[in-house]
């Protein structure tokens, strides 16, 4: 047996696929007759990080798991090789992004309050839309308004692992977190 399949086999998928790649899922899908455990395939995971390390691409971890993507250094530089243009997003739909994702779980009701405008019910639909919101359950209280709060796939798009990578807040400020949303 090649000792470097494994390897060939891990680079393989996540460059396959167009979605991010968990652990348990190589170990039960391409690594399958290897036996491998979760140690050996996040062995393997970190060799192929080093071996990005100096490259126009990096393998990136996120909340579903591993991906490969440009270099966010060579992303102004390489726009101009993309016909469609990414979907620019109103400043509404940008700060509902981010009161969610800093104030979550959240009610509809709890984003107009902060932000003194009703929250358009395209606005929600488009963020659950993109999976990047979701409900994830309901308020005690009368009416039982849905609670909102980022999904996995949130993560994925910011190139985030967990909540706790957002940007710090200076003063409690969203708009700055606005801005980072509207680099993506």
């Amino acid at each position: 047996m090649n000792d470097s399949l494994p390897k060939q086999l891990v680079e393989a998928a996540i460059f396959s696929l167009a979605k991010p790649l968990s652990i348990t899922f190589l170990q039960n899908t391409v690594l399958a007759s290897f036996k491998l455990k979760k140690a050996d395939v996040a062995s393997i995971i970190g060799q192929l990080q080093l071996d990005y390390q100096d490259r126009g691409i990096e393998l990136l971890e996120t909340a579903s798991g591993y991906s490969f993507v440009t270099r966010a250094s060579l992303s102004d530089t390489l726009s101009c090789l993309w016909q469609d243009k990414s979907p620019k997003y109103s400043k509404a739909l940008l700060e509902t992004l981010a009161i969610v994702a800093y104030r979550q779980p959240i009610t509809r009701g709890e984003i107009e309050h902060i932000r003194g405008v009703a929250v358009s019910s395209h606005i929600m639909k488009t963020l659950v839309e993109r999976e990047w919101v979701k409900i994830v359950g309901q308020k005690d209280v009368p009416g039982k308004p849905s609670l909102y709060g980022t999904s996995k796939g949130f993560l994925d798009h910011f190139g985030l692992s967990h909540l706790s990578e957002l940007p710090i807040l200076q003063d409690n400020k969203l708009e700055d977190a606005i801005n980072a949303f509207e680099q993506q």
